[in-house]
């Protein structure tokens, strides 16, 4: 299959045999750019890697099975939303370890991490008020996530929520004012 994004998408959508690993492999190179912006906004992140999360990302793509767009655009959006979701559930999955799961647990008071928050802690705050966000003002929620989660830029989000570059930094000042009120409770 030789066909453009959008092309490969409706094929997905259709349930053309071979069109999502067609896709997956049209869209590999940006999806890898896409997943390395993440996880470098995000800290070092011990369990996951460039690849890792791609490869994560298209296996929820794949278990969902049908794709909420043929336009490209669309797609890659809905990409940073999925690799949002695989980045906090890695990072949930990383702290109850830390936790010990089911183990017995033992209270050492160090205090030597008291008042330091760790990459995880901030992305998982993020998420959680972007939650917040999105039950308020879901476009607000949007622009955010595809700025902080998907690394678009202004006029990218802009042409994917159509709606002009002006209301998409008027959203995204009005977003982060939202959030860091959100981040202090």
């Amino acid at each position: 299959m030789n066909c453009d994004l959008g092309e490969l998408i409706r094929h997905v959508n259709a349930g053309a045999p071979g069109a999502q690993s067609a896709l997956f492999a049209a869209s590999y190179g940006e999806l890898r750019k896409l997943a390395r912006s993440r996880l470098y906004d995000h800290g070092r992140n011990t369990l996951l890697d460039t690849t890792v999360l791609v490869h994560e990302s298209y296996l929820r793509f794949i278990r969902g099975g049908h794709l909420r767009s043929d336009d490209r655009r669309a797609f890659f959006a809905y990409a940073s939303q999925v690799m949002r979701s695989v980045i906090v559930d890695a990072v949930r999955e990383r702290r109850a370890e830390r936790r010990g799961g089911d183990l017995l647990r033992t209270t050492l008071d160090t205090q030597i991490t008291d008042g330091l928050r760790s990459g995880a802690d901030e992305t998982l705050q993020v998420h959680e008020a972007l939650d917040m966000l999105a039950e308020a003002d879901p476009r607000l929620a949007k622009v955010v996530e595809m700025r902080y989660f998907g690394g678009y830029s202004e006029a990218e989000i802009g042409e994917a929520l159509q709606i002009n570059e002006r209301t998409v930094r008027r959203d995204w000042e009005k977003a982060k004012l939202l959030l860091v009120s959100l981040l202090r409770h």
